[in-house]
């Protein structure tokens, strides 16, 4: 037997179990991952607790739970191609990552090698996050010299948009709370309070303007940079959220990234020139007080349950 994180009903983390469940095993083209680190993500929370979002995925109850995971693989099946027994890997599994083994198809779209030097938490925190920020800048043509407004910087997809703005040359402002103000400052953002009158106190810090804009979470921060006078094709909204104004683009999260944005950010990581904040770690005992934290929406980074 082996654990793993269902629910059988939809609500809030009270409906999170671990429970013994029987031991998965490679099949015929397939590998096996014994999973160290799962990284969480808001829609997690999202899948669990809204059965009509949930259902646009295709998922139902009951379910297991979480999408980023890193391991080692333990077992390959007849026929496998791309990974061996003993490979680091990180990826993502759609409602089954926060569990001991997770079962991956191969040829694998979302399972990478995990590089030397980066940990098995850090690797968890990249599938979705990562490439969504890495998706989100190249939806609004970011450029050296840009000044870009990013709504939601100081969250899990938050801390990469900031680092991999700063990395391509643009000046940031990020909306977030004053609590998370000196945070932002040493990811190399200048910060800004979310709210009404945004439209305002970016105006002010930002002299030259602004040209583009992420929002990542809600329609705030899209508003407010048409207000500035930024051209809608230069601003981006997550696609799961509510619906963006017209005419702005809407980014669908990790699956607009690439293989080659997670090898930006893993050689970023590697180097030095981006770091991972990881908020907080919690056993998968405690998965109901790791979604709760991470439903309060002010968390500093990333959070983590380890196995």
């Amino acid at each position: 037997m082996s654990r793993a994180v269902v629910y059988e009903t939809y609500g809030g983390p009270e409906v999170l179990e671990v429970r013994e469940v029987p031991e998965p095993h490679a099949g015929p083209g397939q590998v096996r991952i014994r999973v160290r680190a799962a990284g969480l993500n808001p829609m997690d929370g999202v899948f669990s607790s809204q059965p009509e979002f949930a259902a646009r995925f295709g998922l139902t109850v009951p379910s297991g739970f979480g999408y980023d995971f890193a391991g080692v693989v333990d077992e390959a099946g007849t026929g496998a191609t791309g990974f061996a027994v003993g490979d680091r890997v990180y990826g993502g599994a759609m409602a089954r990552a926060v569990a001991d083994f997770v079962v991956i198809d191969t040829p694998a779209e979302t399972l990478w090698h995990t590089p030397e030097g980066i940990g098995d938490e850090v690797a968890s925190t990249l599938p979705v996050a990562g490439r969504t920020a890495a998706a989100a800048l190249a939806a609004i043509g970011l450029r050296s010299g840009d000044t870009v407004l990013i709504g939601g910087a100081a969250g899990g997809v938050g801390v990469f948009a900031v680092q991999l703005a700063r990395l391509a040359g643009a000046t940031v402002i990020g909306t977030a709370s004053e609590g998370t103000f000196g945070f932002l400052r040493q990811l190399g953002a200048e910060p800004v309070t979310y709210g009404p009158g945004l439209e305002d106190r970016v105006k002010a810090l930002a002299i030259g303007g602004v040209h583009a804009a992420a929002d990542l979470f809600g329609t705030e921060t899209a508003q407010a940079a048409l207000a500035l006078g930024v051209p809608p094709d230069r601003i981006t909204t997550i696609a799961v959220g509510p619906n963006p104004p017209r005419g702005v683009r809407a980014t669908r999260g990790g699956a607009d990234g690439t293989p080659a944005d997670l090898e930006r950010l893993t050689t970023g990581i590697r180097t030095g020139d981006i770091t991972v904040p990881i908020a907080a770690t919690f056993p998968i005992e405690q998965i109901r007080d790791a979604v709760a934290l991470q439903a309060g929406r002010h968390v500093h980074g990333k959070i983590v349950i380890t196995l």
